[in-house]
Order: structure tokens, then C-alpha cells, then sequence
């Protein structure tokens, strides 16, 4: 049983979100679910009946970020408002979802990534069972109060390297079983004490294997400016990358509809909205799990050439998702984010070169190209498989700006492998391009590989690669000075934008320095984005404005006429 929200006064809930446009769009969904339960939204965390924290668990840093907010939401609410409930969502909730609640008792309710949409719920839940720990006279409140960052985190690290690989996880298809996603367990607030769940305990809802996937009907409040927004097409991963931990917290692959998607992009070019972003763990791998009788284990180029090759003529798959985007009425942008390497065909080459309203920009994470790291990554993937593709989306696509990301430092990366990542850096030369330092994450296949490298090479090779990529940038920059090109105007450059352009992402790594040329950026400027680059993890194009305002949220045509190491300086046309 549940708790509905009901009361003369509206609820107050606050909202943190962390991590990647994937978990933003958790954080609208739950913020849309929450409005339409008459909640009332707030910034102010110390006026709030509940805050919510939306947390990552991608690598150790996202991790240790999203244990500090919610300890740091935890010392807020016991200090300004003790009956405050604090609810942690998201994929690190999914992740430890047995033992979190046990390392933190001072957090009221863990909801997972089904839960997203029954958030209303589970905040009047966590309300309630707040009340009656402040109530009780058994109440842990002090007890618990001095919980450690570096006790829980010390903690989740143990947990997964003693964690035992279920049977499930050793397939690589991983298809799990039919106990998955049939695992929900409420813990309703109010209960008797002598009842196995005493008022200290928190409220609890999260399946061991997600399963759920928004709708068009699915609640939903933008948090993004009026003229982009990210669309997620598909949940979940199939893939058994060595190094990555997604597939266990976001389960497998599923693809919603594509009328269905189709749908909510008609809403969002009515309201406005001028560039489309599609996002999902693997964009490439869209609507093959559709088709009848599909099977989950063609991760590989060969496998997953061989499906799409036999799927029918009226099969859903990328290409007629982006067809029919682009049939649309209106002048928009559809950006394809997050594309497998494994999983680009010529058809989609195709139809991204038919499609005009697609930017000509491709996100295609590729993490190395030497023969043994791809193997040892698991990547599916083998070097002339990559350069092979790149030389075919590159001439198949004129003008196309390609970003990739690399993991350096990985278990055995040796000087030699390193060495040919840089080469192939500098001699592809990739218009976008981000570097992680390889994060140890027990639980994964290669946080238990031998060969593993000090943080210190680890770091030392992240600043090689990201200067070979720096003079790649610069020369990338002036091939576009006196060009005319369209953007998209975010709106005016304030002082802060002009004098540093460093911008970082879980999921890209850290990919742009700060610029040394910006602080001599005088006068009243706007700031645009153009085909080449993705709101928050690309470059921007810093237009100085001559004679009036420029249109915010629509398009304008610019001239280049300077640039800086990863940014352009323009003007209007």
C-alpha cells in the first residue's frame, strides 16, 4: 500500500540530478510526475518537505559526487529541518540497491530506475516515514549523523570486489532471467515497530533489473532551455564492454516505439524546441530488439550486419527513425548521440547524408584503436574495422564532424599501445575528441585484470593525448575562419563564458581547457552552438554583436571570423 499526496498545502520537493543527459531525463520525468501530483518545485533545499537526489555511478568520481550531495543534503536537513525527507534515485540506488540503504539509514527512501514515474509515491512514502522517525523515541537521528563520505565509499568499493558474478551476468547477451524486473519491494511507512521494518528504516523501491522505458503519455518537465531538449529513444545496454558497469545498473537494451517517439518530437517542435537530441546507451542498436523473435547476442559488426540485413522491408531500425524525423515540418536540428561502432551500416550513412535536418555531427565513442586494448575492452571492434569505418562515414558524409572519446591507461596498455593511440590522434584527426583516465570500477571485468597502471601514467597519458588532440583542435578552428555557417543562438555571453571555456562531462571526459585568448574577448558578444558541437560537452561559437540583439533559441547565419583553441569568434551575416 501507498501513501498518496494529499494535503490544503502543496508539497515542497526540491530536486538534485548528477551524471549524463540520460539521467536528466530521469530528473524531468520525476519532476513532471511530481507537478502532476500537485507537488510544488523549489530551488530552496531548506524550504522543501522532501529533496531528491538523482545520482550517478558511471565512474569512482561520479560515485564519490553523488555519496558527498547526498551526505551534504543529509547535514542540511538535519540542521535547518529535521522532518526533511532526503530520497536517493538513480543508477547509484540501482546499483547497491542491497546494501545502500544499510550504509546510510539516515536517507528516507532509494528508488531506482523504474521508479521514476511513481516518484509522487514514494515522496509522500518518504514524508510519512520521516514523521515517524522524528516521532519515535527509538529515533537513530543523532546516531547516524556522523556518517562518512569515506566510509561509504570505502564501503561500495569492498562490496564490489567481493561481489560474486551471478549466472546471469557471465552471458553476453545478458538477457537475465525471468526473475528480473519482478523483484519490487514497497516497505510502507507506518507499520507496527515489532514488524520486521521498524519507523528507521527507509522506504525502498527498486527492481534488481530495470525494465522501464518513457512514453510519449509519460510525465515530463523540461529542464533544458526552450530550444533543445534530449529525446531518449531506448534504455539499457547489451554490450559486454569489460570496463563499463552500465548494462547492471540500466539493464538491457529496449527500444520504445517509433511512433511513438516520433510523437513527442512533433510536441517539442511545437513548443519551440530547435534541435532534437537523441540519446540512449546505444542509438545505433534502435529497434532491433522489436523485431519478432529477436535475439540480444549480435553485439558484433558481423552478427549485427547480418540481422539488420534480414530485418523486413517495414522493420523500425535508426534509418527510418531519422527518415521520418526528418520529414517533419519545421526547421530543426536532430543531433544522433551515442552511436556503437559495431553498429553503423551503410545504410545509415546514407540516410544521415539524405536527411538534411540531421547535423552533420556523429558521436561514436571508439575507447582505443590498438588490437589488444579493443580485445581486452571487449569493444567488438578491431582497428581496421575503425579505420575502415571512419573512412567511410567521412566520404560518405561531406562535412561531417566526428567525436569520439579514449580510455587511457587501461589494464596492460603498454608504451607501445599507447603510443599508436596517439598516432591514430593525430593522424585522423577527429573534429571533437575527449580522453578519460582510466577508472578502476570493481564489479566490471577489467577491475580484476592484471596489469593495472598508477594513477600518476594514468594522468601523465590522459595530458599526452589531450595535447596531441590540442594542436588537432586548433588547426580543426581555423579551417573554419571566413566561413559562413548556420548556428543556433543560446543566448548572451556573459563575463564569466568569455574568460573560460572549461567544461566537463561524466560521460566525455574532460575535453576542453580553459582558454588563454578568451579574456581578451572585449564588448558585447552572444554565444551559439553550430552543427559541430552538443549542448554542454562541445565547443561554442562567441558572435560579437554589431547592431542589435540576435534571436535566442532560433537560428542565425554567421561569418567566422577568428577563433581560439576549441572556440570560434564570429559575427552576423
Amino acid at each position: 500500500m501507498t501513501k498518496k499526496i494529499s494535503s490544503s498545502k502543496p508539497l515542497r520537493v526540491g530536486l538534485i540530478s548528477l551524471g549524463c543527459a540520460k539521467n536528466l531525463v530521469d530528473a524531468e520525468i520525476m519532476l513532471g510526475s511530481l507537478l502532476k501530483g500537485g507537488v510544488e518545485i523549489t530551488n530552496d533545499a531548506a524550504s522543501a518537505d522532501a529533496v531528491i537526489v538523482n545520482t550517478c555511478s558511471f565512474i569512482d568520481s561520479a560515485q564519490e559526487e553523488s555519496v558527498d550531495t547526498i551526505l551534504e543534503s543529509v547535514e542540511l536537513r538535519d540542521a535547518n529541518q529535521r522532518g526533511q525527507a532526503v530520497i536517493v534515485s538513480g543508477c547509484l540506488s540501482q546499483r547497491f540497491r542491497d546494501e545502500l540503504p544499510k550504509l546510510m539509514p539516515e536517507v528516507d527512501a532509494f528508488m531506482g530506475i523504474d521508479q521514476v514515474a511513481q516518484v509522487s509515491d514514494i515522496v509522500g512514502n518518504a514524508i510519512a516515514s520521516r514523521a515517524g522517525k522524528v516521532g519515535s523515541e527509538h529515533s537513530t537521528l543523532n546516531i547516524q549523523r556522523s556518517t562518512s563520505k569515506g566510509k561509504v565509499v570505502g564501503r561500495l568499493n569492498e562490496l564490489e570486489k567481493n561481489r560474486a558474478i551471478t549466472g546471469q551476468e557471465k552471458e553476453e547477451s545478458l538477457r537475465g532471467s525471468d526473475k528480473f524486473g519482478k523483484t519490487k519491494t514497497v516497505i510502507a511507512p507506518g507499520k507496527p515497530s515489532s514488524i520486521l521494518h521498524p519507523p528507521s528504516s527507509p522506504v525502498f523501491d527498486v527492481t534488481q533489473r530495470p525494465v522501464f522505458i518513457p512514453d510519449f503519455e509519460t510525465p515530463r518537465f523540461r529542464l533544458t532551455p526552450k530550444h533543445f531538449a534530449y529525446l531518449k529513444i531506448a534504455e539499457g545496454c547489451n554490450h559486454p564492454c569489460s570496463f563499463c558497469i552500465i548494462p547492471r545498473m540500466r539493464g538491457t537494451h529496449r527500444s520504445r516505439t517509433q511512433a511513438d517517439i516520433v510523437k513527442e518530437a512533433r510536441a517539442l517542435i511545437a513548443d519551440g524546441v530547435k534541435e532534437i537530441n537523441l540519446i540512449s546507451q546505444d542509438s545505433t542498436y534502435y529497434g532491433l530488439d522489436l523485431r519478432p523473435n529477436h535475439s540480444r547476442a549480435i553485439s558484433s559488426p558481423e552478427k549485427f550486419s547480418a540481422a539488420a540485413k534480414s530485418l523486413t522491408a517495414d522493420a523500425t531500425t535508426i534509418c527510418t527513425l531519422l527518415r521520418e524525423l526528418n520529414s517533419l515540418k519545421s526547421d530543426f536540428w536532430i543531433r544522433l548521440l551515442y552511436t556503437h561502432p559495431a553498429h553503423w551500416t551503410d545504410e545509415l550513412i546514407r540516410t544521415i547524408a539524405d536527411c538534411k535536418k540531421v547535423a552533420r555531427y556523429v558521436d561514436i565513442p571508439l575507447q582505443h584503436i590498438h588490437e589488444n586494448m579493443l580485445e581486452r575492452m571487449r569493444r567488438e571492434t578491431s582497428q581496421q574495422y575503425i579505420v575502415d569505418l571512419i573512412q567511410r562515414i567521412r566520404a560518405g558524409i561531406p562535412g561531417i564532424a566526428l567525436r569520439t572519446t579514449f580510455i587511457v591507461g587501461f589494464p596492460g596498455e603498454t608504451e607501445a599501445s599507447f603510443n599508436a593511440l596517439l598516432d591514430f590522434i593525430r593522424d585522423t584527426k577527429f573534429e571533437r575528441l575527449g580522453v578519460f583516465a582510466y577508472s578502476k570500477e570493481d564489479g566490471t571485468r577489467a577491475g580484476a585484470m592484471a596489469g593495472q597502471l598508477s594513477d600518476k601514467v594514468k594522468q601523465k597519458r590522459r595530458e599526452l593525448a589531450m595535447a596531441a588532440q590540442h594542436k588537432v583542435a586548433i588547426a580543426v578552428s581555423e579551417s573554419f575562419v571566413g566561413r559562413e555557417i548556420k548556428v543556433l543562438i543560446e543566448g548572451e555571453a556573459n563575463a564569466k563564458q568569455l574568460q573560460s571555456a572549461n567544461v566537463s562531462s561524466w560521460e566525455h571526459g574532460l575535453i576542453r581547457e580553459t582558454d588563454k585568448h578568451t579574456a581578451q574577448m572585449k564588448g558585447h558578444y552572444f554565444v551559439a552552438r553550430g552543427e559541430a558541437d552538443a549542448p554542454d560537452i562541445d565547443g561554442r561559437i562567441y558572435i560579437r554583436a554589431v547592431k542589435g540583439a540576435l534571436p535566442v533559441g532560433q537560428f542565425a547565419k554567421v561569418k567566422v571570423i577568428g577563433h581560439t583553441d576549441y572556440d570560434l569568434i564570429a559575427e552576423p551575416v
